[in-house]
């Protein structure tokens, strides 16, 4: 198959990629790298007016007169290399806003991939209509939505989420899913809300590199390090702040026995390398399931903090700890973590459950085979 894959979230799909190369599938991605954590690309829309100067020019002439110049730059862009979009047996987008521009020129983008390809799948990844519009209801008891109803979170910051709340967005939302052969989630969390949708065809598990993502041994030191990785655009949505004040309590009463790694967002590469050394890593508070960063943690054998608890171990059959369940509760974290502190041998075995669970059921040849099995159906 020639394969196109477009947008880029946490590595999923560089890891999506490597699988399908192992396969012996052409695989291309096209994107702008998200942001500071700059993944590699085979293809670069450059949207312009992202830093500097040139941001505040952007956001200049978008207060005076409505017209966003970037999304100018992005177009012209897509139109330089509409010949290398073309001809593909299967494309992927990795989000409902894969290119994180207007909703009009997100549909512009899709109805030409749609045209002039064989086949489009749509990914429930990150926030977009179906998972912002369910966690504002009362199923699940803690979502991305809670630190905003907490007002942790002011309306402006929380923009980039609300904005799929929008009637521009949920129509973008219903034209893609008229438009694509499929939508695929790929955790718990947008596996969810999606549950009976006409469009919907299932979970498919993030990939993970478990040939060049080794477990590593654990540090043979006389602390526990444990690892806190901030990034400060999403602090209180990740739930750093439940973290620092748990770690501040576990700092004051285990003094000599911890040490603890705090940095703020970094690029991926940077982020990965500081976090080696680590036995445990705190990852997020209000999910279900593992996002990418948790997951690479987990293959290395790490005990990491992240969303683990009744649903996880429902959908997996789980009867062994293979994360630490992070829920939003100060306390509860502060006792896992005196768990772990008080019995170090359990840092060790959760970690080999971690290992074990990845190659199972992340391994990413095992889970690219899937996503050729679901694109060929």
């Amino acid at each position: 198959m020639r394969i196109l894959l477009v947008g880029e979230y946490s590595r999923l799909h560089n890891s999506l990629k490597e699988g399908l190369l192992k396969l012996g599938h052409e695989v291309k991605i096209v994107g702008s790298g998200d942001g500071f954590k700059n993944y590699p690309v085979d293809i670069r829309l450059e949207r312009g007016y992202t830093n500097g100067w040139r941001k505040k020019l952007k956001l200049g002439v978008l207060k005076l007169t409505g017209i966003d110049i970037s999304e100018i730059a992005l177009r012209k862009s897509f139109n330089t290399l509409k010949p290398q979009l073309s001809g593909y047996d299967v494309v992927q987008l990795i989000n409902e806003s894969s290119f994180n521009t207007t909703p009009s020129l997100e549909l512009e983008i899709a109805q030409y991939l749609k045209k002039h390809n064989k086949k489009v799948f749509l990914l429930s990844c990150g926030a977009d209509y179906p998972s912002i519009t369910h966690a504002f209801t009362e199923e699940l008891p803690y979502t991305i939505v809670t630190p905003f109803k907490e007002e942790k979170i002011d309306k402006k910051s929380f923009a980039p989420a609300l904005k799929y709340l929008d009637l521009a967005y949920k129509e973008l939302h219903e034209k893609l899913y008229e438009l694509v052969d499929g939508v695929i989630a790929t955790d718990l969390d947008y596996h969810i809300p999606l549950k009976g949708h006409n469009a919907y065809v299932g979970l498919i598990p993030n990939p993970i590199n478990t040939d060049t993502i080794k477990s590593l041994p654990q540090e043979n030191s006389n602390s526990i390090i444990i690892f806190h990785g901030i990034n400060r655009a999403n602090y209180f949505k990740k739930g750093n702040d439940i973290f620092e004040n748990a770690l501040a309590i576990i700092k004051e009463t285990y003094t000599s026995r911890v040490a603890i790694i705090t940095t703020e967002s970094l690029p991926y590469k940077t982020y990965i390398e500081k976090y080696n050394s680590a036995h445990i890593i705190l990852d997020q508070v209000y999910s279900h399931d593992q996002g990418y960063n948790a997951l690479e943690a987990m293959a290395k054998g790490k005990v990491v903090f992240t969303g683990a608890g009744i649903h996880f171990k429902k959908h997996y059959n789980l009867s062994e700890t293979v994360a630490i369940d992070a829920t939003p509760d100060v306390d509860e974290i502060m006792r896992s973590l005196e768990k772990l502190i008080e019995n170090p041998e359990s840092i060790e075995e959760i970690g080999r459950n971690a290992r074990l669970f990845i190659e199972t059921h992340h391994s990413y040849k095992q889970v690219a085979q899937k996503y050729i099995d679901t694109w060929s159906n």
